[in-house]
């Protein structure tokens, strides 16, 4: 047991945290990875936080057990030396994608709701993430954990809001131009794996720095239930407005604009407080796993910066292109990792 441990609430909310960005936060995922299935899709959603509960405290216990620096112990561990080597590919590429993304996604926002050049949001969400990961694991933890109660309840106000007044259609509909999985299944179980290789990255550390194995259990199960219900709010919520929302690349500012100009505009700085949770914890796990702080400071300053910038770049492809090629790719490929890290929990309590 550690006496300065990360308390439940603190695990609970940077779980949250930094899925909530790439997870859920502006609707756009939701609507590509569950929208076609209807009713069926709410069965996707609760495999989703069943399974995020259970990958969320096999990778914390893990963290915990090895006092994990980065997710590369935790890999090595579950994965052994060769799957080890390209499950660590896989999470490295898509943690520099999710980053693209969240930039992506900010410059997308400042040019749906106000206005203004999407290049400017993608900057401000680079330098802004940067700066972060600059001060360090601690500032990490806390700025992702500081603004997660806000970001819930914004997304199931808005989305309770949405639901009373234009009630969910739960019939199938059909995908035009959405959908990334044959069946509510595989929807799920894709969705969640390309979260988990976007959250190992924290989680990993986040369990080495809990007080003790029970606070890593009760942190998982709160913090996947809190995932789950911002997942099942904003589907509801967006099977009531299919019609209007399917093309936008910011659903969910459209869905909130619905109560007001003013709710709009407070939801959209909440989103790009959602999105910079995850776009931190993606440049904090890459530049993790690339360098060693302690060991050379000024190489690891230079690593976050550099890369920052060129997700800055890379960010111009745009930010619905990026949700519907990337995350599914990665998504499928995560299937390895979601098999070690059950397969190693399952080899440890047979030896156990």
């Amino acid at each position: 047991m550690r006496k300065n441990g990360v308390s439940v609430l603190k695990i609970a909310a940077a779980y949250i945290g930094t899925v909530v960005g790439a997870g859920f936060a502006t609707g756009q995922e939701i609507l590509q990875f569950f929208a076609g299935f209807g009713l069926s899709g709410l069965w996707g959603i609760i495999l989703t936080t069943l399974l995020f509960i259970v990958f969320g405290f096999i990778i914390m216990e893990l963290g915990f057990k090895l006092s994990a620096r980065s997710h590369l112990e935790i890999i090595r561990q579950s994965g052994g030396n060769i799957l080890g080597f390209v499950i660590d590919l896989i999470i490295t590429f898509f943690l520099f994608g999710a980053l693209t993304a969240m930039i992506a996604g900010t410059g997308a926002l400042f040019h749906q709701q106000f206005g203004l050049p999407a290049i400017a949001g993608n900057l401000l969400m680079a330098a802004l993430t940067a700066l972060t990961v600059l001060s360090g694991i601690n500032g990490v933890i806390n700025s992702i954990s500081a603004v997660v109660p806000f970001l819930l309840a914004s997304v199931v106000g808005i989305s309770v809001f949405s639901i009373i007044n234009t009630p969910p259609d739960l019939a199938p509909v059909a995908q035009a131009g959405y959908g990334l999985a044959d069946n509510w299944l595989i929807a799920g179980v894709v969705y969640v794996s390309y979260n988990i290789i976007l959250s190992i990255a924290v989680l990993g550390p986040l369990g080495a720095r809990a007080k003790d194995k029970k606070t890593v259990l009760k942190g998982a199960v709160l913090g996947g239930l809190g995932l789950g219900l911002g997942v099942v709010m904003i589907y509801l919520a967006i099977l009531g407005n299919m019609a209007a929302i399917k093309d936008l690349e910011i659903p969910m500012s459209h869905i909130a604009g619905n109560i007001s100009r003013n709710t709009q505009i407070i939801y959209a700085v909440i989103l790009i407080a959602e999105v910079y949770t995850t776009a931190v914890a993606s440049l904090y796990g890459f530049s993790a796993r690339l360098s060693n702080a302690e060991k050379s400071p000024r190489a690891s300053r230079a690593l976050v910066t550099g890369t920052a910038a060129a997700a800055f770049f890379a960010s111009l492809a745009g930010f619905s292109n990026l949700i519907k090629y990337l995350y599914p790719i990665v998504g499928y490929a995560g299937l390895l990792l979601l098999g070690c890290l059950l397969y190693s929990k399952l080899k440890s309590r047979r030896s156990a």
